[in-house]
């Protein structure tokens, strides 16, 4: 095997995990679900380890998968980022580059992301803006930034999705409240108990209900918020407990103020995804920047080929959602 080959296997192989689907990925790699089935086969056969449990869904990496995930990133992302450097020796990377991010995602992930591209590019302006999923997506739609950061992407007319990463959900609790002193619950103890919630309406919402309902779970949400980061705060001062975005509470969690309190009988994704207009071309910086953060090559959206027309721009609540799974 050829290292080319091996670079575009293991890139493959990221986008299998990422999106934790072979139809998914061979979308948004422009390939068709069987040849990537083959070649995440026969990367099983040369590494003689199962990377891939093919028996659930969502597919799910194995333990060995999952090891051999983190070390297949290092190494598609430094082979990327010296490929950026030899194909335009004559044309530098400058210019503005404008993101959209919803609050969680730009505030977990962009500031690292941010730091690395910038000693790289120091001659690009790279700027952010926050805002829901529903601004991300009128920013993109309008052409205000070149690409969005959303959860739970989707295709449209008129805009293109790019798997990014599977985040997992946590149950987190203040220091104070009751369940902060215990290492796990089960799903039965939940019931009937008062939270903090994502506003009805959302999809990451709809998702916590959906597992919630198969674990046989009701649960009060007291309160409602439409972003990530109000609701840690309002767990905080209410001394409450709720489902939020593992990266989210990094920093409340290593300070002490946040606990996380494990429960196997609720395990919850949600897919974190890139969305493009899909007739309009990205410049150079903003490609390098999109191919930082997805850890490979950042397909141009005219280098795309996509037979998905879906016939609204924006899914509904009640939409069949990718990557929630419950564990009862």
């Amino acid at each position: 095997m050829s290292l080319s080959v091996q670079i575009k296997t293991l890139d493959l192989f990221c986008r299998v995990a990422d999106a934790q689907s072979f139809s998914d990925a061979a979308r948004a790699a422009g390939l068709t679900q069987s040849a990537v089935s083959q070649s995440m086969s026969h990367l099983e056969e040369v590494v003689q380890t199962q990377l891939i449990d093919r028996s659930k869904r969502p597919l799910k990496l194995t333990a060995a998968g999952e090891t051999y995930l983190i070390g297949v990133r290092e190494v598609v992302r430094h082979y990327q980022e010296v490929a950026a450097k030899i194909r335009r020796p004559d044309r530098p990377i400058e210019g503005p580059v404008r993101v959209g991010a919803i609050y969680s995602v730009g505030l977990s992930y962009l500031p690292q992301a941010t730091d690395r591209f910038q000693k790289a590019f120091p001659n690009v302006s790279l700027k952010t803006e926050f805002g829901s999923s529903e601004r991300v997506v009128d920013l993109v739609k309008a052409g205000q930034v070149d690409f969005g950061l959303v959860s739970f992407p989707r295709d449209t007319r008129s805009l293109a999705s790019i798997p990014w990463q599977s985040e997992p959900m946590r149950l987190v609790c203040a220091a104070e409240h009751p369940l902060a002193a215990r290492t796990e619950v089960s799903a039965q103890e939940l019931d009937g108990l008062q939270m903090m919630g994502f506003q009805r309406g959302l999809h990451l919402r709809h998702a916590i209900d959906q597992c919630l309902k198969k674990a046989g779970v009701a649960v009060d949400f007291d309160k409602e918020f439409d972003n990530a980061d109000s609701m840690i705060r309002a767990i905080q001062l209410h001394e409450s407990i709720g489902f939020v975005p593992e990266a989210a509470v990094r920093l409340e969690t290593a300070a002490g103020s946040i606990r996380v309190v494990a429960c196997r009988g609720i395990q919850m994704v949600r897919p974190l995804g890139i969305i493009h207009r899909r007739r309009s071309p990205l410049s150079p910086a903003a490609i390098e920047f999109g191919s930082l953060l997805l850890g490979r090559e950042m397909p141009s959206p005219l280098d795309r080929k996509s037979n998905e027309a879906p016939k609204t721009e924006l899914g509904t609540p009640g939409d069949k959602l990718p990557h929630v799974s419950v564990v009862a």
